[in-house]
């Protein structure tokens, strides 16, 4: 009998160490496989993401530097009014122009698509990748100096939108007998970045 006790007894201190020792350390041991194993994957994924880096990067570097430049300013990272206006000036000064009551205004882009999307009932953030600005300045000068300014314009990197265009006589020119006259030009411009 007292072997059956006794046997009893090493029965339960075994069930007892297995299932208050032995089943949690074995079930912890589980779990830490499967984080090891998410771990792993994760690594992967990171290693293949660096090579696709590495890819990128050395095909990004057979490009011409120049033409990454002229590819910045054509469509800039950032909004970069001075610039702009440094550029426009140049440009108008190179006519015999002087650029006046320069206005910016900050306008979000696509505003006739975000109009329809709203008007469609669509909610949520904008998926445009690219932001825009919309300036004014009014200048005076010859109607040939006038469409040099608008070539020059034309043929620089930078994309830009005419919004407007007005023209009148310029003031006090009335009765004064000019070779050409002269006209007070009042545009409004829109450019791009990208966000």
């Amino acid at each position: 009998m007292f072997r059956f006790i006794f046997a009893f007894v090493l029965v339960g201190v075994a069930g007892g160490i297995f299932f208050y020792y032995t089943k949690p350390q074995y079930d912890s041991t589980k779990q830490l496989q499967a984080d090891i194993q998410s771990y792993n994957q994760a690594l992967e994924r990171s290693n293949e993401l660096q090579r696709r880096r590495q890819e990128l990067l050395s095909r990004f570097n057979t490009f011409n530097p120049q033409d990454i430049e002229r590819l910045g300013k054509l469509l800039p990272d950032h909004v970069d009014n001075v610039r702009l206006l440094l550029d426009l000036d140049s440009f108008a000064g190179s006519q015999g122009f002087a650029l006046q009551n320069v206005s910016i205004n900050n306008t979000s882009s696509n505003t006739n698509s975000n109009t329809a999307q709203t008007a469609a009932g669509v909610i949520g953030a904008s998926s445009d990748t690219f932001e825009s600005i919309t300036f004014g300045f009014s200048t005076q000068g010859t109607y040939p100096a006038f469409i040099a300014f608008m070539e020059a314009l034309e043929r620089s990197l930078r994309i830009v939108d005419i919004v407007s265009l007005s023209l009148q006589a310029a003031p006090g020119t009335e009765g004064i007998v000019l070779p050409e006259p002269v006209y007070t030009f009042d545009v409004v411009l829109k450019t791009y970045w990208l966000k």
